[in-house]
């Protein structure tokens, strides 16, 4: 699957800019990641974009509907990744994109939520920020806490480095993220 077919399959069955606006910043942050750790760029990319395809048109059947297509297509790896991305499904995490795909997904919504009420935006951004919001339960509440450092503890970083790694890759992107 390229790009262009999985950005064509995203639009197909998602329509708000701001679910397609998260689905392309975990797109970026998982790319970055495969990078960090030696993944497989274009996979780890296609699993950040296709993540959250389905939400909008089967929030009830979510991720099973965009699972089932990816499975189809022969994308076994990417759809058990998509399956896995959220770890109360209790879906097994066997490999780095699979535990990639929970460490960038909350995270990254919640940064780019804090960024959204910055005069700043991204620019600037530090982690001591972050954290502070993070620790504010009715800041972003519906961003699961618990979740966030599971992401981070299943790839083996500290919450910080892997706060200061996203804000890195969001900076570098600021303008096409509408960041700025």
């Amino acid at each position: 699957m390229t790009r262009q077919e999985a950005q064509e399959l995203l639009h197909s069955m998602t329509e708000t800019e701001s679910l397609r606006r998260h689905a392309r910043t975990v797109e970026l942050v998982m790319e970055a990641l495969a990078d960090k750790v030696g993944g497989d760029k274009e996979a780890y990319a296609i699993t950040g974009l296709l993540h959250d395809a389905d939400y909008e048109q089967y929030p009830d059947q979510h991720p099973n509907i965009i699972v089932d297509k990816l499975n189809q297509l022969g994308k076994h790896d990417i759809a058990h990744a998509i399956a896995g991305h959220y770890t109360k499904w209790n879906v097994p995490r066997e490999s780095m994109m699979d535990k990639c795909i929970v460490a960038a997904d909350e995270l990254t919504g919640f940064i780019v939520a804090v960024a959204l009420i910055r005069p700043t935006k991204i620019e600037g951004m530090k982690v001591k920020s972050v954290m502070k919001k993070f620790k504010t339960k009715t800041f972003a509440a519906k961003v699961e806490r618990d979740e966030v450092r599971k992401g981070a503890e299943l790839i083996g970083w500290e919450l910080g480095d892997l706060i200061a790694f996203i804000i890195q890759v969001l900076q570098a992107n600021k303008e096409e993220l509408l960041l700025v």
